[in-house]
């Protein structure tokens, strides 16, 4: 791989992991629209590694509370912070629908299937409209301290929707959330929380699917694309936790639409 498409790649899926405009959506684009090989499961592991490291060191101290609070659940010690262990378990149970039909999508081969920008841009449009409504129209009422683990298993069935490429699966939880009535900046902190279970289950599955051809690349190549990715995905983060601090998700739907739209064009002309 040349170090543009390591750059390119990396860059792209930093930035659009978090954001709810779809990373997976974008990665296919990238060759799809450069005629660049694909770029193997190694490197998608490697970016999303990057993005894993970013969205745990922003939000470390709720990660290790989490952390702290499973690690005296397993010890049986009835110190733990009850909150701490409130938002672990939403966390896991909002991750368990997504490993069950990843796997079951996976073994029917539908995430092959999905895999066009046709797809990408029907996904783009038809979520980014669900997206604007349910953040204009739903109740700004409910904190991360208000959610019950109804209100968890209701965003992780929403997040299975992700398997679709240009879903988003940032965008579909805040779409959930949202609708559920919670913050905007909440709504995204709940996401976030939830990426990290979620990707990690991701890679641990591509690595079982790995075949022998698709480990020749080399170290620095993978150093380069998790580094990367890690800078843009941290910058990405930040911004868009300060802009919902203020703003709506309006900008993200209209960058959606815009997308499918030109996506479609060249499928359909």
């Amino acid at each position: 791989m040349t170090l543009l498409q390591i750059f390119v790649l990396a860059i792209v899926q930093g930035i659009t992991e978090f954001l709810p405009i779809s990373s997976s959506g974008h990665l296919i684009l990238v060759p799809e629209l450069t005629n660049w090989p694909d770029q193997g499961i190694m490197m998608d592991i490697g970016v999303h590694v990057g993005t894993l490291l970013a969205v745990i060191l922003y939000f470390r101290k709720d990660v290790w509370r989490m952390f702290h609070a499973f690690g005296q659940m397993l010890l049986l010690r009835e110190e733990f912070n009850e909150k701490e262990r409130h938002l672990m378990l939403a966390v896991l149970i909002s991750t368990v629908p997504i490993v069950i039909f990843g796997d079951i999508a996976s073994n029917f081969g539908l995430t092959d299937l999905w895999r066009s920008i046709e797809v990408v841009g029907w996904a783009s449009i038809i979520f980014g409209i669900l997206l604007y409504y349910f953040d204009t129209k739903s109740p700004i009422i409910l904190s991360i301290s208000n959610l019950r683990f109804g209100h968890a298993l209701i965003i992780g069935l929403a997040q299975v929707l992700a398997l679709i490429p240009g879903t988003s699966r940032s965008g579909i939880t805040m779409t959930a959330a949202r609708g559920l009535g919670f913050k905007r900046v909440d709504a995204a902190r709940f996401s976030m929380l939830l990426s990290i279970p979620t990707i990690i289950a991701a890679a641990a599955f591509e690595i079982t699917h790995l075949n022998k051809a698709e480990h020749i690349i080399s170290m620095s190549d993978l150093l380069w694309g998790a580094s990367l990715s890690f800078i843009s995905a941290l910058i990405a983060i930040s911004l868009m936790m300060k802009w919902l601090q203020r703003a709506s998700m309006t900008p993200f739907v209209l960058y959606r639409i815009i997308l499918g739209i030109g996506l479609l064009y060249l499928v359909y002309q």
